[in-house]
């Protein structure tokens, strides 16, 4: 029997991911509300009349020119990825609808993200490479995983081998590109106390620091917003990137906390100001750590690690299976900018995951091309 796809609505999408295990908070319907300058579209698999997957579809327009667009589906679709429920059906079966109807929108080119996960290295297994590499830095990639998926590995060769063209990996996955290497922590069958004998001396430390210099964590508001977002801008001219502007966490807050709450604000204070604060999204039994800010005056009483100790706690509380830091580079070179942040996140003790990253299929490759060229010259 085939698949076919079709346009469903908002709420069929909603309750569709309410039975599903795991569902990025990206493939949410209400995520096409966030991402402004994009045109959302909740589509549905069907075998029959029976839905049995579907994926948020993000239309990027031309400039003046709205009837071509770049479709985008970031960590998604929700298929059978792995042919585990639907044994009979190829990965062509599923994409080969995908792709007509994007073609049928106006699309050119097709990117989207599968939630597949290829391999994971344990943080003592980075750590261990870290100190035994010597002169030449390589990355965790290179490394022997200490766990690997042979279905998800057929998975990717099935991509390439029917057209799809593999994304090359990003840094810490900045922007509205997705990162392939993420660091998580796991959360399911342990106690916290277990979570925090995991860290590493530093982690605790810092943590043990924070709390006897008088910094205290509270959850925020909408109405915090505004605060996060002065020390978020202070954090980017400080780090070197482009910041979001406020109304863009105003509306992920409206968007994203339009069903229930998904996405919580963490302010962390220091004698009397915001000294950090970070914001947290939790969808089913997985939370995401997605936005974080810090003042330069207030690093040395550590609210960055009380704010993590405090949303891990949270996520454990809410039954989490897991504690997604997400984006790192898969550099092991300490004179990468990047390090530092495979660094901070090594320190919780927890693994790197490597899904199998973004893919793009070409519907008209003159298309394709101009966009590509328009792009690269806005930088």
């Amino acid at each position: 029997m085939t698949l076919s796809l079709r346009a469903i609505t908002a709420a069929q999408h909603a309750d569709w991911l309410s039975g599903r295990p795991f569902t990025s908070f990206l493939q949410l319907p209400e995520w096409g509300g966030v991402k402004s300058g994009w045109r959302p579209e909740s589509v549905g698999w069907f075998e029959s009349s029976r839905l049995v997957g579907a994926g948020l579809v993000l239309y990027r327009p031309v400039p003046r020119l709205p009837r071509r667009s770049l479709a985008y589906l970031p960590e998604g679709p929700d298929i059978d990825w792995l042919r585990q429920s639907h044994p009979h059906l190829s990965l062509t079966d599923w994409l080969d609808p995908l792709l007509e109807h994007c073609r049928h929108a106006g699309a050119f080119q097709v990117k989207m993200g599968p939630p597949v996960a290829l391999r994971r290295w344990e943080a003592d297994t980075v750590k261990s490479a870290l100190a035994e590499q010597g002169d030449r830095p390589g990355r965790i990639g290179e490394l022997l995983a200490d766990w690997h998926s042979g279905p998800a590995a057929v998975t990717v060769e099935r991509l390439r081998s029917s057209g799809w063209v593999q994304e090359p990996a990003q840094g810490a996955g900045f922007g509205d590109v997705q990162p392939r290497y993420v660091f998580q922590v796991p959360l399911s069958g342990r106690t916290l106390d277990d979570v925090f004998a995991g860290f590493n001396q530093l982690w605790r430390r810092n943590i043990r620091k924070a709390e006897k210099s008088g910094v205290v964590v509270a959850e925020g508001g909408r109405d915090d917003l505004a605060a996060f977002h002065r020390v978020y801008v202070e954090t980017a001219s400080r780090d070197h990137f482009t910041p979001r502007a406020q109304s863009y966490f105003e509306r992920m807050w409206d968007c994203l906390n339009s069903r229930e709450v998904r996405l919580r604000l963490y302010c962390a204070h220091h004698d009397g100001h915001l000294a950090a604060a970070t914001l947290m999204v939790v969808v089913g039994r997985h939370a995401w750590y997605s936005y974080g800010a810090s003042t330069t005056a207030d690093r040395d009483v550590r609210p960055s690690n009380a704010l993590q100790w405090r949303m891990i706690q949270d996520a454990h509380a809410l039954g989490c299976d897991t504690y997604d830091l997400r984006g790192i580079a898969d550099t092991l070179d300490p004179a990468n900018h990047l390090f530092g942040l495979v660094q901070f996140k090594l320190g919780t003790g927890g693994y790197v995951q490597e899904y199998a990253g973004e893919w793009d299929h070409v519907l008209r490759p003159l298309w394709a091309k101009g966009f590509q060229a328009y792009q690269a010259r806005r930088g």
